[in-house]
Parts: C-alpha cells; sequence; structure tokens
C-alpha cells in the first residue's frame, strides 16, 4: 500500500452540535474527504493554547511529526490580531485559543518550509501572521460573498495555476471579509471580477497555496478544486 502523508488538519471549536452531547473540536467532512482522495492521512489536531497564547516551541515539535498542514475555514479573526482598535459588528466566532493556534502553526509551517494549503479563514490566518490586514466587512448583503460560487482569475505562472492548470476556475465562497493590507512575502494570484484577492502565495515561491474559497465545496466533481488537495499531498511526499 503507497505510503499516505500525514496531513495536519487543526479543529474548529463547535459551541454546539446534533450529535454529540457535548461542545465538540470537529472538521468539515468534505474537507477531510479531500485530502483522503488526494492520498492524504488527514489527522485531526487539537488546538492548544491556554490564555490565548500559543509556546512556539510547543507548536513547532507537534507540526514536525506531520508531512503537510492544511488550515481549514471557521470564524473570524479577532480584529486586535491584525492591529485593529475596534471590531466590527459583523465580526463573528472569535476565538482567542483558536486565533493564537492557528497564527502560530502558520508561522512555523512557513518558517520551516511545510507543505501547506490554507482555506478561507486558513488564507487570511497566513495573511496575518506575515503582518498583513484585513477589512472586516465587506459591506453587508449583495456585497459579501457568502453561499456564492463566481470565477476568479488566476494569474499565469503562479503555484496557483500550475496546481490546477486553469487560468480561471469557479470557485465556492463563504467569506465576508477579505484582504486589507497584504502580508510581507506574499504576491495575490487570484482576484475575483470585483477585485477581492482571491488567492495569494510565497513571492519566493515556498510551497504555500491559500485560497479565499472552500475548494472542498466541489472537489468531489470539479477536477480543478480536487487538484489543490492533490498539490499539498504531492508537495507533503517530496524529499526534503
Amino acid at each position: 500500500m503507497t505510503h499516505r502523508p500525514l496531513i495536519a488538519v487543526p479543529a474548529r471549536f463547535s459551541a454546539t452540535t446534533s450529535a454529540l452531547r457535548y461542545a465538540a473540536e470537529v472538521n468539515a467532512r468534505a474537507l477531510i474527504e479531500a485530502v483522503w482522495r488526494a492520498g492524504g492521512e488527514p489527522v485531526t489536531l487539537h488546538p492548544h493554547a491556554p490564555g490565548g497564547t500559543a509556546d512556539p516551541a510547543e507548536v513547532a515539535a507537534r507540526l514536525a511529526r506531520f508531512d503537510g498542514l492544511l488550515l481549514p475555514g471557521g470564524g473570524d479573526i479577532a480584529p486586535h490580531r491584525y492591529g485593529a482598535a475596534d471590531a466590527h459588528e459583523a465580526v463573528y466566532d472569535v476565538d482567542d485559543e483558536q486565533d493564537a493556534f492557528d497564527l502560530e502553526l502558520a508561522r512555523q509551517a512557513l518558517a520551516h518550509g511545510t507543505p501547506l494549503l490554507a482555506v478561507c479563514r486558513g488564507l487570511q490566518v497566513v495573511n496575518t501572521a506575515l503582518g498583513g490586514t484585513l477589512h472586516q466587512d465587506m459591506g453587508g448583503p449583495g456585497r459579501e460573498h457568502r453561499h456564492v460560487r463566481h470565477p476568479v482569475s488566476i494569474a499565469p505562472g503562479s503555484a496557483l495555476a500550475q496546481a490546477t492548470g486553469v487560468d480561471k476556475a469557479e470557485a465556492s465562497c463563504y467569506h465576508h471579509q477579505h484582504v486589507d493590507r497584504l502580508g510581507e512575502g506574499l504576491t495575490v494570484t487570484a482576484r475575483a471580477a470585483d477585485g477581492t484577492v482571491e488567492a495569494v502565495e510565497l513571492t519566493s515561491g515556498g510551497p504555500l497555496l491559500a485560497v479565499q474559497w472552500h475548494p472542498e465545496d466541489t472537489a468531489y466533481e470539479d477536477p480543478v478544486q480536487q487538484r489543490l488537495f492533490d498539490a499539498l499531498v504531492r508537495a507533503a511526499r517530496a524529499p526534503v
């Protein structure tokens, strides 16, 4: 049997679940299945950052056990994490421990060249970890990208273009925030028709793919979206 690279997927804290008696740590089934189809072994990673502070050495040691990292979607990042003095009324599901853990995971993955696929909130985490900022709200219904499928234009020659094999893709989006100031060392590799940043990667060419949409929504039927997970697992298999 072919070795399946271990792909860490940090869990999302959930206050309520329909099938369990207690609050839970969860990951979307569609996301996990997309990693499995790609040939990876998805492993749920418990977010641990007591008091909203993550221990860099501990996070680095935990991440070192894995071949790749997938930062999934979720609630909003606390605005103070990117230097905002106030929070917009639309900001929701902020969890200080989740933020601290995800941000440190992103820093460690980027510092050590761990193959990384960042999805929706995951892109925002990467941008914030590299000193970027976010628009806290896109303007409400009619302007935000919730429950929307729309085309995105992909930069020719980018890692995203190489991974997907296309210059345009149909993206399934669920977000009301997007990149404002780009993080250090990042370049934009896809945009929506309204100019919204839909993907970023490292200018240096490191093993990062970050998309603002949710490829797992349609990966089961759209080979272009599945190729993002394939690219993550392929990079995780590559010798260091």
